[in-house]
């Protein structure tokens, strides 16, 4: 049968999944906090440690709004220099907020942006794995809600290839109705166009699936974009590992961003930060596959369309720490996404 998406009124068109096409499999770990991320300054003496660190699954996503949280720490101070630890997208979004405020700002890096943990993320616009639903207070979750909004804001603004975002269909593929439940942690109307496929209106194995537009950013462009603004605004990189808190605060700048990810457990003492493994297998890109799947396995599964290639995902191995990709674990996620898109013309 031929089917067509009604957001986008084309044919579904299936990703060539196969062993044979995989180009390479990477790992990287989520910095995750059961709790929720952490956005708090912190004195020590004259110094100010403001941090902005643990955001799962969703650090793309909420980086424009927890930065902006983080830099509103600093409201009311005289501006100056400003250090910045790590050079992930929080790193970076965090200096180039504080350069919009005025600040002189040095970025403090063990890794350029290319060989950080933002870059081995899918990209999806969407507050996932975040926290634990049981840990979660109500301050905390105010402050995902709004972080998630910000950052939304920000996103749009930059749309389009300098940036690498971009709308696109997104497909959740499940055993039962979704429409009319409350998802994305308050923030649904921010995914604009909901549709409901019924069984035998759509291709894929699960019988429900819900589609809905979210924004595709792509880590590369989009980390490299910030990279040169950074600089153009006059900011300093400078390659550096800090061993333990003592190396940070023996830093000129007497205020300094802690966007460290997993690196807060050691410098800062945050026993509750844990790595979750997530490993992608990364296939040539494919421009007749312009939508996103999620689900549709018993265990996690996605499928992201960008522009350097189609990503599948995924694993989700909490307290793992190992960096090396699983050749079960590309296997799994191959033969999952070939049971999907076996039933596409």
């Amino acid at each position: 049968a031929r089917y067509e998406r009604v957001y986008s009124r084309k044919p579904f068109v299936a990703p060539r999944v196969s062993m044979d096409n995989v180009i390479r499999s990477i790992v990287g770990h989520r910095p995750f906090r059961p709790s929720g991320f952490v956005v708090k300054g912190e004195k020590f003496d004259d110094k100010l440690i403001v941090h902005n660190y643990g955001h799962g699954g969703g650090g793309i996503t909420l980086s424009w709004g927890s930065s902006a949280l983080a830099v509103r720490e600093t409201l009311g101070m005289e501006k100056g220099e400003a250090a910045v630890i790590g050079g992930g997208v929080m790193g970076l979004t965090s200096a180039r907020l504080l350069q919009d405020a005025g600040w002189k700002v040095t970025i403090y890096t063990k890794n350029v942006a290319r060989h950080a943990v933002s870059n081995v993320a899918g990209g999806q616009f969407s507050p996932a794995s975040v926290y634990d639903r049981d840990k979660a207070t109500p301050a905390f979750l105010s402050q995902l809600n709004w972080a998630a909004r910000i950052s939304h804001h920000a996103q749009t603004n930059l749309g389009g290839p300098d940036y690498g975002i971009r709308w696109i269909e997104n497909y959740c593929l499940r055993d039962r109705p979704t429409s009319r439940e409350a998802n994305n942690d308050g923030v649904d109307d921010l995914f604009p166009y909901k549709h409901e496929y019924q069984p035998g209106e759509h291709p894929f194995p699960s019988p429900y699936v819900r589609v809905n537009l979210t924004m595709m950013v792509e880590p590369a462009t989009f980390l490299r974009r910030l990279t040169e603004d950074f600089h153009q605004a006059g900011g300093t990189l400078k390659i550096r590992d800090f061993k333990d808190r003592g190396e940070v605060l023996s830093l000129d700048e007497n205020v300094i961003f802690n966007c460290t990810g997993l690196g807060a457990k050691a410098l800062f003492g945050d026993e509750e930060l844990t790595p979750v493994k997530g490993q992608l297998v990364f296939l040539p890109p494919d421009l007749d596959v312009d939508y996103l799947t999620i689900g549709g396995g018993e265990e996690l599964l996605y499928m992201f369309s960008r522009s350097d290639a189609i990503v599948l995902g995924g694993t989700s191995k909490k307290g793992d720490w190992s960096t090396h990709a699983e050749a079960e674990e590309t296997a799994r996620i191959v033969a999952g996404h070939q049971r999907i898109f076996a039933g596409f013309g």
